[in-house]
């Protein structure tokens, strides 16, 4: 089957295994490992004297401050690793948290290194480092050697004096010891081995280098659940500024819309009450007015509460809640909820308020003659896709796509956003199903 050829897409007339030995990546890598044997010698013997001498003086009060410097250290030699790895393995690892004492002093730095799982993981890496950097060292400058060398024999050859011997053999060097390669055939066959070595020999080196970026990456890394807790402080300060939000916006749809027209109705009815006795005609037209502001503040009551949770989506669940936010778009909206089960009820709540979020701004902003609304579960996951036939156009960096993303973020959700100019905009979110 043909492969259709993209603008800017480079195509290389030599298949992989014979570009590979002259390609940045290798000879990137294969310094990195040269480079690995120095520095892993450095970073043992220093690791290993200053741990040992941490351990040997821990009886006396000496020892706790040298092994917190020697864990200090050897985060040092981290730093250093993980520049290297960026440079010449492209691989780029986030820096670990720095150690944060939770008191001040010496005495309060020390606990926290000494307590620190990332400075442990440091002095392992600098320790085991090293046994691996000398066979990675060895067998890839071998290879590399021995292939480049026979390769490139007939080049070089000429280099060795040559003696006759016994009966016509040729001899190198002082003449004892050795035959000299000078045929054709020998030199061929020479030359083939090399080639195979040469050719070989960038894959043995992206395999060293792969082990390489495990150890990076294992090691010294900020650890998983360090991760975790700076992600869930995160999104804890997202969960509480959109609440804060959210409480605004009720206040300020209070104050300004039902608390309002209920002041200004109950100014009404006061002036009808006093003309009821001198003029029963305004008076009784000022309560039809009256009156007709009392549904209008019903219905902003509705629609606020609506906002918050409806009770639809209590007492009947997403596909009746989403069916009656659909009926109030102004284009028409084709809804599909395929769930086998209600998700949790927080999760429930934010599916709803996702919807109706993308459903006004197709409403507002997208120009679009129809919307779906298609929502379902896959494994542990609930999907959420809207899609209109607009303008397209819709940006991700705008407050009401952004917002939504970081209410999604907060509960480990994730939102997709697919909008080419001229259309359509297909908008996809994801949330835990924690049912």
């Amino acid at each position: 089957m043909a492969t259709a050829y993209r603008p800017g897409t480079r195509v290389h007339s030599l298949p992989p295994a014979l570009r590979a030995p002259f390609e940045g990546r290798t000879w990137r890598e294969f310094g990195y490992l040269l480079l690995s044997l120095p520095l892993s010698v450095v970073f043992f013997s220093l690791a290993l004297s200053l741990t040992a001498a941490g351990a040997g003086l821990v009886v006396t009060f000496l020892g706790v401050p040298v092994l917190a410097a020697a864990l200090a250290v050897c985060r040092g030699f981290g730093a250093v690793e993980r520049a290297r790895a960026r440079t010449l393995l492209r691989l780029d690892v986030a820096d670990p948290a720095p150690v944060r004492p939770r008191r001040d002093g010496a005495l309060g730095w020390v606990g926290a290194v000494l307590k620190s799982g990332v400075s442990w993981r440091h002095l392992l890496y600098s320790l085991v480092h090293l046994p691996w950097a000398v066979f990675a060292f060895s067998v890839s400058l071998a290879f590399w050697t021995y292939g480049w060398g026979l390769l490139t024999y007939p080049l070089w050859q000429w280099v060795f004096p040559v003696y006759a011997g016994i009966d016509g053999l040729q001899l190198y060097g002082d003449g004892t010891h050795g035959i000299y390669l000078d045929s054709p055939f020998e030199l061929t066959v020479t030359s083939a081995i090399g080639l195979v070595f040469t050719l070989v020999t960038p894959w043995i080196i992206r395999g060293f280098a792969a082990v390489d970026r495990l150890l990076v990456a294992g090691l010294l890394g900020p650890s998983r659940l360090e991760d975790r807790v700076v992600e869930l402080e995160s999104d804890r300060g997202v969960v509480v500024d959109t609440a804060a939000a959210d409480l605004r916006r009720i206040e300020r749809d209070l104050h300004d819309g039902a608390q309002a027209r209920l002041v200004a109705l109950a100014m009404d009815l006061g002036l009808a009450k006093e003309k009821m006795a001198e003029d029963p005609r305004a008076a009784a037209r000022m309560v039809d007015e009256a009156h007709g502001e009392v549904k209008t503040a019903l219905q902003e009551l509705r629609d606020l509460a609506r906002g918050i949770h409806p009770a639809v989506l209590t007492d009947r669940g997403l596909d009746a809640a989403l069916s009656s936010v659909a009926s109030r778009c102004t284009v028409p909206v084709r809804v599909e909820v395929d769930l086998p089960a209600r998700p949790a009820p927080a999760i429930e709540g934010i599916a709803y308020f996702t919807v109706s979020e993308l459903l006004q701004n197709v409403s507002k902003h997208s120009g679009a003659r129809t919307a779906s609304v298609d929502m379902w579960r896959r494994d542990d996951r609930l999907l959420i896709q809207v899609q209109d036939d607009g303008r397209g156009g819709a940006d991700m960096a705008g407050s009401g796509l952004g917002g939504l993303t970081e209410r999604l973020e907060a509960v480990d959700g994730l939102l997709v956003v697919d909008s080419p100019a001229g259309g359509p905009t297909v908008i996809t979110a994801e949330l835990p199903w924690r049912a």
